[in-house]
């Protein structure tokens, strides 16, 4: 701890006291996960939470340390907790098998550091702007940082974001890679890959199957129904390779997983945690990026905070946009844009709704409005207020028409 620039061994009091008092939110129990659970607890912290959706399959055995062939089907939170509370004395672990969406402020109030060792964009996202609305200037309280860190392959990152202060994961959304699409014809038509197969399974078949119901890239059931009918489409068209962790990949959009990249990725954010829980040193300002392809090689920079951003930045977003366009292509460029990628928005005015995804009553209402051109619906300098259920809060977009 450095206390007027004089550094005190690690096993001084006042640190062991701050790990003691410290709680922390570990989000994710899979790779990265557990690894970051393990090192949390070895390093001294004593109150951890943990929440995870998943159940363990088969596939999470070669690099989910703490998972055996008996813990198939049960929770990953719950067993992770307790295979760790039995291996590391003094630590009490708390899971929680459900989505984050599933808590309220007051959950997340609790904790000092909030830790996220996920496979998924939109939960990244979630988390990142709930964190960033609960921020209250009055109540130094309400300020939880937020430690994250990612895998891909050999190539990974591990980042400190301090909710309003630094930039926030919607700032850097435009450095991540945009899901693979593949053309409908393609996948209707002539399929030539299992990505086809699978793509055509989950874009066009489930919604005749199943109507309006949302497929849950994070339910079992939902996949094997995936991986069965893009399976029987590969069997129609001679295409073989189809499988339950190739479906999971495509509609999940998941990179296959490394063990020795999710150990070093979970070391680096346990020690920026270890870091700003204790103060014993600087922490990270503010994105490491890791790549071990071709050797080991980090690379440290400070992510800049974007004005406009639509969680964290004071100003507004603008565009200026062909007043021709339809309100289906405004849609389809919002889900595209690379610094908002939403999934399915919805869209207002301060007088009307443009478009409603649901509830069902409503999207039929606003549903003629998709065709109709942006000028008949509002006026240049207006603005939309846009929801998704990609994110807790909602975006300002100003439009203006181009001359």
């Amino acid at each position: 701890m450095q206390i007027d620039g004089i550094i005190t061994p690690l096993d001084d009091q006042q640190i062991q006291d701050a790990l003691e008092q410290c709680k922390v939110l570990v989000i994710g129990a899979g790779g990265l996960g557990c690894e970051i659970l393990k090192n949390l607890a070895l390093t001294g912290f004593k109150h951890l939470h943990v929440i995870d959706m998943d159940t363990i399959d088969i596939s999470n055995l070669n690099r989910q340390f703490l998972f055996r062939s008996k813990d198939i089907g049960k929770s990953k939170a719950l067993v992770a907790a307790e295979f760790v509370m039995q291996r590391v004395p003094g630590v009490t672990i708390e899971p929680y098998f459900g989505k984050i969406q599933d808590k309220d402020d007051d959950y997340y109030h609790q904790f000092q550091i909030v830790v996220c060792g996920l496979d998924s964009v939109e939960a990244r996202r979630w988390i990142n702007a709930k964190l960033v609305e609960m921020v209250d200037e009055e109540d130094p309280e309400s300020w939880k940082p937020l430690v994250d860190g990612g895998t891909e392959g050999f190539k990974g990152q591990a980042r400190v974001i301090l909710p309003t202060m630094t930039s926030c994961y919607e700032c850097s959304l435009d450095m991540f890679n945009q899901r693979t699409s593949y053309p409908i014809c393609t996948i209707a038509n002539t399929p030539r890959l299992p990505e086809h197969c699978i793509e055509w399974a989950s874009v066009l078949e489930w919604p005749k199957v199943w109507g309006d119901v949302q497929y849950d890239t994070d339910n079992p059931e939902h996949i094997q129904w995936l991986f069965e009918t893009a399976s029987k489409r590969g069997s129609e068209f001679n295409i073989t390779g189809i499988t339950y962790a190739l479906t999971q990949g495509v509609v999940k959009n998941i990179i296959p997983a490394i063990a020795s990249t999710n150990a070093v990725i979970a070391a680096a954010c346990c020690n920026e945690t270890f870091k700003i829980a204790t103060m014993a040193a600087p922490y990270l300002n503010n994105y490491m990026m890791y790549t071990g392809n071709d050797g080991v090689y980090t690379y440290t920079f400070e992510h800049q905070k974007k004005a406009e951003c639509p969680v964290c930045g004071s100003a507004s977003m603008s565009t200026t946009l062909d007043p021709s366009m339809t309100l289906t292509e405004l849609i389809d460029w919002l889900q595209e844009k690379p610094d908002v990628q939403l999934k399915k928005p919805s869209l207002r005015t301060a007088t009307q709704s443009l478009y409603m995804q649901a509830p069902p009553v409503l999207e039929q209402a606003t549903r003629a409005n998709l065709e109709k051109p942006l000028s008949s619906l509002i006026d240049s300098g207006d603005t939309i207020t846009i929801t998704d259920a990609a994110l807790p809060v909602s975006l300002q977009l100003r439009v203006t028409y181009a001359q």
